[in-house]
């Protein structure tokens, strides 16, 4: 049995809970009990999220985790001098303390982080770096996982860290089920990027959405100027107009953006070759892909499958 410990404190982000169905689902596609999963605080009761929701917990006590994941807060949440003298001693019982989003601060007030890989939400990051020089902070992934510690980006991402948890109990086949059952639209890597490049592009009419919504499921396409025009119903000249007025960025380095991300996802998870990774995104061969990579993210496509080992 895993028993799974969700720490909260006041001003805990409610959302972060939402990482402990994860584990619930996990059970009903095992067909048996594997993980008990309860909410704590350093002495139990109702604690006050920041959302006005309050949430009743059990308090820490002596009680042996087999995982402790610390739930983010506000922008920069500090743990009262108990919670961190319970994180520290817990270090040394417990098989894996993670934390989703600014979460990681409290790890790293307790000492958990120094000299360890990290991540948290991007817009922290950086005061992360600032409070706690001695944390190797890496600001652009999804969720870290260095020896016993695991630390998620935004709260979202506690999602991907759980089932990364589940995938390293049970196998790759029962984690990609739980996340079918969550309807995810993919279950991300740890070494992804936190940044998406259909939210960051942000067209402003749904005919401009539309095309790229086209162009991300059609990779392999040539995906010219008059197919994307088709998919978004304008004229060539009205679409390229439009899409720069809108984007700020012409269709083709659009395309070629969606095209880095998903081959940056298909290099991460490490299952095909640059060749066949290149043919299915649609850069017809992996010099194109590697030139690609080296415009938009500063680094060949070898680099992205090191970095993600």
């Amino acid at each position: 049995m895993h028993k799974v410990g969700f720490i909260i404190y006041p001003d805990f982000q409610l959302v972060c809970l939402a990482a402990s169905s994860v584990f619930e689902v996990a059970d009903l596609v095992l067909g048996s009990l594997n993980y008990e999963v309860s909410i704590r605080s350093e002495a139990g009761g109702l604690i006050r999220g920041t959302a006005a929701v309050t949430v009743l917990s059990e308090p820490l006590g002596n009680e042996a985790f087999d995982s402790i994941i610390v739930c983010g807060g506000a922008a920069h949440p500090e743990a009262s001098e108990g919670l961190v003298a319970y994180l520290r001693q817990a270090q040394s019982t417990t098989r894996r303390i993670a934390a989703i989003c600014t979460g990681a601060f409290i790890l790293a007030q307790a000492g958990l982080l120094a000299k360890r890989r990290a991540t948290t939400h991007w817009m922290m990051a950086a005061e992360l770096e600032r409070c706690y020089p001695d944390v190797s902070v890496e600001a652009d992934r999804i969720f870290i996982q260095d020896g016993q510690i695991w630390t998620s980006a935004g709260m979202s991402a506690g999602i991907d860290l759980a089932l990364a948890m589940v995938e390293a109990d049970h196998g790759v086949e029962v984690a990609r089920t739980v996340a079918r059952q969550f309807v995810l639209y993919h279950r991300r890597a740890g070494g992804q990027s936190q940044h998406s490049a259909l939210l960051e592009l942000a067209p402003k009419s749904d005919r401009i959405q539309d095309a790229l919504t086209y162009a991300r499921s059609n990779l392999k396409n040539v995906l010219s100027l008059e197919e994307l025009a088709e998919a978004a119903r304008l004229s060539s000249r009205q679409f390229s107009r439009a899409f720069r007025d809108e984007t700020g960025q012409t269709p083709a380095k659009a395309v070629e953006r969606l095209r880095v991300e998903a081959a940056r996802q298909m290099l991460e998870q490490g299952r095909h070759t640059i060749e066949t990774i290149a043919y299915e995104t649609g850069f017809a061969d992996r010099e194109r892909m590697r030139r690609a990579f080296l415009r938009t993210i500063g680094q060949p496509p070898q680099a992205v499958r090191r970095n993600a080992a």
